[in-house]
């Protein structure tokens, strides 16, 4: 099996929020990115957010200005599947959808060389659910980023029951090349650590606005004034993407039977529908770039 130093380039398989983030942390650490989404106009949406990310990177102080042009230089856009033959290690963003993931990472699969080391980036599936769809069962595993991968730079790393534990050290290894705290995780584990506690927090809120008991802003101020943090749930979802929101929530509903997670996925998708997904679209809870939480005396506004 190649090792962490091994890996030269990375596949990135799908170009949406977390897909540009990754590509973007791994090319700002050396790698080459081959970048690959079914459209592109997808590529031309990611590119423009990678843009977006390179900008918030150099004023926080994780990319140096100097170095900028040089990681976007690494991005390779493409929607050419040949691209794959090049790939040391995939990671795929692809939505959450355990049967779509399998087909995708199976049609890579057949694509990529012997050694490549496949991953998944699913905030909510489980890995074993499309382990054996990747032809390679030993040699996958979840890598798993938050938003903003460069701030939030911590990453999980979750085998299925065939992982090899020469994957687990590889992928703990490369964490740690690209800028990232692994944590290892023993077995596989629904939203794994973080989100694990992330999704009791909004699954609470989501359902507080779902019945009505108070707005969705009334639900951030509680817990921003409390737990003095810059955002609350709603903010943090708008992060995250209301799609994804959507799409988890609703896929969980369908196969737990779930009435409040139904109550739920149908609140976000109103948002979705009118093309509100967050941060990336420029509404969804709130308006972007400049956010109502943002302002000095939301918490003391009321509603």
């Amino acid at each position: 099996m190649i090792k962490s130093d091994d890996i030269k380039t990375v596949l990135i398989i799908g170009a949406g929020t977390m897909g540009a983030q990754i590509g973007l942390q791994c090319a700002v650490h050396g790698l080459e990115i081959n970048l690959y989404d079914i459209s592109d106009e997808a590529l031309e949406k990611g590119m423009t957010m990678i843009q977006s990310f390179i900008g918030s990177m150099i004023a926080q102080g994780f990319l140096a200005e100097k170095d900028a042009a040089a990681a976007l230089a690494r991005i390779h856009p493409t929607t050419n599947t040949s691209q794959a033959a090049q790939a040391d290690l995939v990671s795929e963003s692809v939505p959450e959808n355990p049967e779509l993931k399998g087909k995708v990472l199976a049609q890579f699969n057949q694509l990529c060389p012997t050694h490549t080391i496949f991953t998944t980036n699913t905030s909510s599936l489980l890995p074993s659910m499309y382990a054996e769809a990747t032809g390679r069962p030993d040699r996958f595993a979840a890598l798993h980023f938050h938003t903003y991968v460069w701030v939030s730079n911590v990453v999980d790393v979750m085998p299925h029951p065939g992982t090899s534990a020469e994957t687990m050290d590889l992928l703990e290894a490369f964490a740690r090349r690209i800028g990232q705290i692994p944590i290892r995780l023993e077995k596989e584990n629904h939203a794994y650590v973080f989100n694990s506690m992330l999704n009791a927090l909004l699954r609470t809120a989501n359902s507080l606005a779902a019945r009505e008991v108070t707005s969705f802003k009334n639900i951030d101020r509680a817990w921003m004034g409390i737990m003095k943090s810059p955002l609350g749930p709603f903010g943090i979802m708008d992060q995250v993407g209301l799609d994804t929101v959507w799409e988890i929530n609703q896929y969980w509903a369908n196969v737990l039977k779930d009435e409040e997670l139904q109550a739920i996925a149908d609140m976000v998708k109103v948002y979705v529908d009118q093309g509100f997904l967050g941060v990336k679209s420029g509404q969804g809870f709130y308006a972007y770039p400049n956010p109502e939480f943002q302002e000095a005396d939301f918490i003391h506004k009321g509603e």
